[in-house]
């Protein structure tokens, strides 16, 4: 005879929610209208691009001074987290 099956655990704590958690940022509105002229596939690429134009930028930045690759990192995650605050990532 099979074993019964336990029912499923239920979370604790805050659910995990993809996107971006700050979708009221200055720039937001301007992202959201741009995304839906130009179409999702479009917006994604054109803002992937963006980023790593940024990233190559910091990343530069960061060889023309000297700076190691942990303060590098921490300026592309502070640059990510600034993004979203200003609503670049709605």
């Amino acid at each position: 005879m099979p074993t019964p099956m336990a029912p499923p655990r239920r979370r604790v704590g805050p659910a995990t929610r993809c996107g971006n958690a700050n979708e009221g940022g200055v720039f937001a509105p301007i992202v959201r209208i741009a995304r839906d002229a130009i179409g999702v596939k479009r917006f994604n690429q054109i803002r992937g691009k963006a980023i790593s134009l940024h990233s190559q930028v910091i990343g530069d930045f960061c060889e023309e001074f000297g700076v190691d690759s942990k303060a590098k990192q921490t300026l592309i995650r502070t640059a990510k987290k600034n993004g979203g605050l200003l609503g670049f990532l709605a």
